[in-house]
This record gives C-alpha cells, structure tokens and sequence, in this order.
C-alpha cells in the first residue's frame, strides 16, 4: 500500500482519443480510435451473444464468453496510439508491407505493456490483448467476431457520412458492404439486417414516435 510507484499505460490508453481515422477522407465529423474502439467492443459483444445463440445447440460448437471478445475488440487498435492509423490501402498493398506493420504493431503492444508495473502475470494479460497469439480454434473464432464488428463499424461511420451528403464515403460503404457479406457469418448477417439499418433513423423514429 505504501508503493509510490507510478504508471502511464492507462494515461497511454487515453490518449487515443487524439488519433484520428479516415485521414485520407473528407469527413462531416471526425472520428478517433477510442470512440471507434468503443463501437466495435458493443458490436463485438453483440456478435457473440448472437453466435452463442444460433450455435448453442450445435454439438462441439465453439461458445466465446461476450465479455471476453469485448475485451479483445476494446483493446484491438491500442498500438496505433504509437503507430497512427495507416491507410487500408498502404497496410495491405502487399505482404511484405502488411508483414512489416505486423511487427511494428507488435514492437508498438510491446512498448506499451512497459508502462505497466513490472508483474509478469499483468503484463502478460495486457499484451495478450494488445497482440494476441491465434492458436487455437476459440482465438479464430474471436478474431472473426472482432474483425466483422471492426467492419460493421466501418460501414456504419460510412451510413453516417452519407447522411451528412457526403459523398466521399459511398464507394467505402459499397466495398465494406461486401466484405461483411462474403464473411457468410449468420450472427452477423442479422445485426446487419436487424440492427444497422435503425443507425439512419431520426431520434423520433429510433424511439418509436415517429408515427
């Protein structure tokens, strides 16, 4: 208790609300990394509710807990806070450029873990999440869940630009769209069906008296 010790990587975590997305697009409104990563954590987590239950009575089927995909996907873009958000287009023209961020996104997970207080078991929890390792079936899973969240996030920062008449957003929706349909994932089928179209909506007609 009497440990005076000081610690940045929460002051860290915090600071992704300075680092935008989108830096090639004209955006209405802007967006950073921490709202971003709050959208995609409560999608993740709705994902998973929604797996769990399409799967439940499926013998051997794999039944992620939701609060631990929601912790993958809260964490899943911290590295940028050190590394910025490089373009879609950049980060996977090639592999040996995907290659090469995947390491520096790993160096970056690494320098952050630092600024926790020096207790193997934290640190180890803390860079699992930053970096974690796909070994088994369940990480793959999770992996999915997140990436399909990452992208219905996307799409609907794309729904919300286009609203604005912001053009500059359309072929981004268009080619999101696609990729979060070709996942042929029935969980997130239904929250694209469900849930998504209702973000377009006035505040009246969200809550039900726009009669």
């Amino acid at each position: 208790m009497g440990n005076k010790e000081e610690y940045g990587f929460f002051a860290m975590i915090d600071r992704m609300q300075y680092i935008g997305r989108w830096a090639l697009m004209r955006n209405s409104r802007t967006e950073n990394i921490k709202e971003h990563s709050f959208d995609v954590a409560v999608i993740a987590h709705c994902l998973t509710v929604l797996h769990n239950k399409f799967e439940k009575d499926n013998e051997g089927a794999i039944l992620p807990d939701p609060y631990k995909v929601q912790a993958y996907a809260l964490y899943h873009d911290c590295t940028e806070i050190l590394t910025g958000d490089l373009p879609t287009p950049i980060k996977y023209r090639n592999k040996e450029i995907t290659k090469a961020y995947k390491e520096v996104e790993s160096e970056a997970a690494a320098s952050l873990v630092e600024l926790l207080p020096e207790d193997e078991a934290m640190r180890a929890e803390y860079m699992d999440l930053l970096a974690p390792e796909i070994t088994t079936e369940e990480d793959k899973l999770i992996h999915k869940l997140v990436k399909a969240a990452d992208k219905i996030a996307a799409y609907i920062k794309c729904l919300r630009e286009e609203s604005t008449g912001n053009g500059e957003f359309s072929a981004a929706k268009v080619s999101t769209g696609k990729i979060i349909r070709d996942m042929n994932m029935p969980e997130v089928d239904y929250f694209m069906d469900h849930f998504v179209p209702s973000y377009g909506y006035t505040l009246d007609k969200i809550t039900g008296r726009d009669a």
